[in-house]
């Protein structure tokens, strides 16, 4: 694997031509946003009295499509997403997750509170009712309420038990806070949850870790380059087996096979893409 510690070339604003294809796409994507943003809202109205939400992740599913299509991006998909009660948990590579795992389950995001004051990218998180959490161990019983509520209430959750983004070509330890929610009394036997991965592949030339987005690298850099590549890579997400929370004696054990299974199909992924 390339070293992780620094970041890909590459990550300058494109050429002219680059620049000119961002704009499209950029100028694309808010109108196709903005545009189902507001049907997203008259939906939202007529789900609040009844405390559900039926039919707005439809709408959000189609402009996340509707978005990766104008990117140039194609997603295939391996496996069912989940349709049971419970939540879902991928590995986490960059920004890019939120359209691609959007397109292909109907969930409702878990994000870091500071996702909501990203341009274009918070406007879709706080529209689409993500649930925004502080990473602060003093917020844990705050935290652990909000998953509750929302479980309990049907809402299919998606979160990121890493943390963090990585370089996109590998999967760091699972931390199990996030999981306790699911071993409350009310929710442990009803509960269940699904390891998903996210593999993209760059496109062709480009540097392996393309798509990845992590540590200090600047957001506006990144999303510029992805919407001027005149060349797409490929991205696949494989929905594992879900398993029944019930099954664990705790979030730890629960962590830890949800990690291996996000990891087990990577190697063999990158193998492949490097062939």
């Amino acid at each position: 694997m390339n070293d992780w510690s620094t970041a890909p070339s590459g990550d300058a604003p494109p050429g002219p031509l680059g620049w000119a294809l961002a704009l499209v796409r950029f100028v694309l994507i808010a109108l196709v946003i903005y545009g189902l943003m507001i049907v997203l809202f008259v939906t939202r109205l007529f789900e609040q009295p009844f405390g559900q939400h039926r039919l707005s992740p439809f709408i959000v599913q189609l402009a996340c499509k509707a978005s990766l299509r104008v990117m140039g991006l194609r997603v295939r998909v391996s496996g069912e997403a989940l349709a049971h009660r419970g939540a879902l948990v991928a590995n986490h590579s960059s920004w890019l997750d939120i359209f691609v795992l959007n397109a292909a389950a109907r969930v409702f995001f878990v994000s870091k509170v500071e996702v909501s004051r990203w341009p274009l990218i918070g406007l879709i998180a706080r529209a689409t009712g993500t649930v925004f959490i502080a990473r602060n161990p003093r917020d844990a019983k705050v935290q652990k309420a909000q998953f509750e509520r929302r479980l309990m209430q049907g809402d299919r959750l998606l979160f990121f038990p890493e943390g963090t983004s990585t370089d996109s070509r590998r999967v760091m330890r699972f931390k199990s806070t996030l999981f306790a929610a699911f071993f409350s009394p009310p929710l442990r036997k009803t509960q269940w949850i699904q390891p998903v991965s996210v593999l993209y592949t760059a496109p062709k030339g480009a540097d392996p870790r393309y798509y990845g987005w992590w540590g200090e690298m600047a957001f506006a850099p990144h999303f510029l380059k992805v919407l001027g590549a005149r060349r797409a890579g490929r991205i696949e997400v494989v929905f594992h087996s879900p398993v029944r929370v019930a099954d664990y004696p705790d979030r730890k054990a629960l962590a830890a096979y949800c990690e291996a299974r996000t990891r087990a199909p990577m190697a063999a992924h990158y193998a492949a893409s490097a062939s």
